[in-house]
């Protein structure tokens, strides 16, 4: 079986090729050897290598940036989403890709479920959900996961970034007034690991075509997340100058950005624990595995 991973080097790129090297064939192509902006380039590599599976983890993240590139983000959220969902329905194949709650309002505090109704609030939630309509719509065998908040022990990330500006300073002020499930890319491998040996066992008949969320169980504000960095920082050994005390808590209006944030990132998980049968982990435990990871390979 042959497995196309697209953002192979991106951070749940990189879990995924660890994940998923007993299932198959990987093909998992630099962007020197695919150029996913190019949508001749990625029709002709389709047509030579016939994957089976495509693992769609390639995705245009910078979300202010996407304001005033939104050509840029159009072709890797939707029309990428597009090509391969076209390959797949053609040929048999499987799909797996990646979305985000940035395709919900923001409003409220409920978390939300996948039938919720959509209504993104900036340029990059609205390329990921046309890049999501786009599958669903091909009829091509598919999963759609969304996920919030990623993050990993490699490449960049707000996890990253707090371990940096720690070790730096002594004072931050971070935004506690967007609520989410930090997601680390390791888990997201995981979990695609789960669904598609399940898919491809006996009973995969139970895994349904369609959109699922995969996030950890519980919620923290981005407040919260940087001190319980910090705190598994400290725990695993890690130098840090930040003080608890002088970790300032500010509202988003504080922190003005050219794309608007949603406030609301909270994902019910419960769909896809049942599907898979099983019980995702808190965010907690995720994020203290992913500093020891890094205090690990320091």
């Amino acid at each position: 079986m042959n497995i196309l991973i697209t953002g192979g080097n991106g951070q749940v790129g990189f879990e995924l090729k660890r994940q998923l090297a007993t299932l198959g064939k990987l093909l998992a192509p630099s962007r020197q050897a695919l150029d996913l902006a190019d949508a001749e380039a990625v029709e002709a590599y389709l047509a030579t290598h016939q994957p089976d599976v495509i693992v769609n983890a390639a995705a245009y993240t910078a979300v202010d940036q996407a304001e005033s590139d939104e050509a840029g983000a159009t072709r890797l959220n939707a029309s990428l989403p597009a090509q391969l969902a076209a390959h797949c329905a053609a040929n048999n194949a499987l799909l797996v890709h990646y979305s985000s709650d940035y395709v919900y309002t923001g409003d409220g505090d409920t978390p939300w479920q996948e039938s919720a109704p959509v209504g993104p609030r900036n340029v990059y939630g609205e390329t990921k959900l046309a890049g999501d309509e786009a599958v669903c719509d091909s009829g091509c065998r598919h999963l759609i996961f969304r996920t919030s908040w990623v993050y990993s022990a490699f490449g960049k990330s707000f996890l990253a970034t707090m371990l940096r500006l720690g070790a730096e300073r002594e004072s931050l002020n971070i935004i506690d007034d967007q609520v989410g499930a930090p997601t680390p890319a390791r888990l997201i491998a995981l979990v695609t690991q789960q669904a598609l040996t399940k898919w491809l066992s006996p009973d995969g008949s139970d895994l349904k075509n369609g959109v699922y969320h995969l996030a950890p169980r519980g919620y923290t504000s981005w407040h919260g997340f940087a001190r319980e960095i910090f705190h598994q920082a400290r725990e695993s050994g890690l130098t840090l100058e930040v003080v608890d005390e002088r970790i300032g808590a500010i509202p988003t209006s504080d922190y003005p950005t050219p794309a608007t944030r949603p406030l609301n990132s909270r994902l019910d998980v419960g769909k896809l624990e049942k599907a898979l049968g099983i019980t995702l982990p808190d965010w907690q435990s995720q994020v203290a595995l992913t500093v020891q990871e890094i205090a690990s390979s320091r």
